[in-house]
């Protein structure tokens, strides 16, 4: 945003100050300056011109960030392509290969901790929460209600996972993505991402486990009484749906090592 260069210069302060024995000079001292001023407009010019690059830097600041986000997001579908065809590459090898006992005993290990480490899919009852936006169009809003009062938050969504994590929820989805424990889920705006991936609202999180121990466990997390409070106050979206059967499919990014939280927010 330009702000406007609104100061008196010498020569109108002495224009305004009207004395006739000062009048001359300041007269001539004006007309000194208004090349100055003019080269020094033409400079502005040409260097606003030249970092714009032809284009609107206004509208530049508006939509970079969008089309960085979505160029990143296309990149990480691609290389998450990439990691499954090379994943399939790898399993036909060692199959066509066969590596004896060592690396028997080494498949059957790895086989055993596939399922807890969320790489396979799994199957059976749950229950689904849904998280949405309040209505910007309302009126009547009690004082002191923001705009950022009426938007799902990252911390929203992080005390939903939690609860469904402590309520014994055996398998979880985020969106289309399978959550494991080295899932982390970021805020940008009023968008989530998840594994370089960018979603908006409404949010949707499946998971499979005992329906009633999930729904006591959401009852009673800190994190979901606080936003159940703005969804009676502002309109926020809150549904929980009990599920016959789910299908989580497997975890399909890059494991690397979970680093525990140092703190959590109970707040919005």
């Amino acid at each position: 945003m330009s702000v406007e260069d609104e100061s008196v210069s010498p020569g109108d302060a002495a224009v305004a100050d009207a004395r006739p024995a000062q009048f001359g000079r300041a007269s001539r001292g004006w007309h000194w300056a208004v090349p100055v001023v003019a080269a020094m407009a033409g400079a502005l010019f040409a260097a606003s011109a030249l970092t714009a690059h032809g284009t609107d830097l206004r509208a530049g600041r508006r939509t970079g960030l969008p089309d960085l986000i979505r160029a990143s997001e296309q990149k990480v579908r691609t290389a998450d392509a990439n990691l499954v065809t090379l994943q399939n590459q790898v399993q036909q090898l060692t199959a066509s290969q066969g590596g004896g006992a060592a690396l028997d005993r080494a498949t059957a290990a790895a086989a055993a901790v596939a399922a807890p480490a969320g790489l396979t899919a799994l199957a059976g009852p749950g229950l689904t929460v849904r998280l949405s936006d309040a209505p910007r169009d309302q009126t009547g809003l009690p004082a002191g209600v923001m705009p950022d009062d009426l938007v799902v938050h990252q911390q929203d969504v992080q005390a939903v996972v939690n609860a469904l994590w402590a309520g014994g929820a055996e398998a979880m989805q985020l969106m289309d993505q399978r959550v494991v424990s080295t899932s982390a889920v970021r805020c940008v705006g009023n968008t989530l991402v998840l594994q370089g991936r960018v979603y908006s609202p409404p949010f949707r999180i499946a998971a499979i486990g005992d329906p009633t121990r999930m729904r006591q466990a959401l009852d009673a997390a800190p994190g979901v009484r606080t936003y159940r409070q703005f969804v009676d106050v502002v309109g926020l979206g809150y549904q929980v749906t009990d599920q016959e059967e789910l299908t989580v499919p497997p975890y399909q990014g890059s494991l690397r090592m979970a680093v525990p939280s140092t703190g959590s927010a109970a707040t919005r």
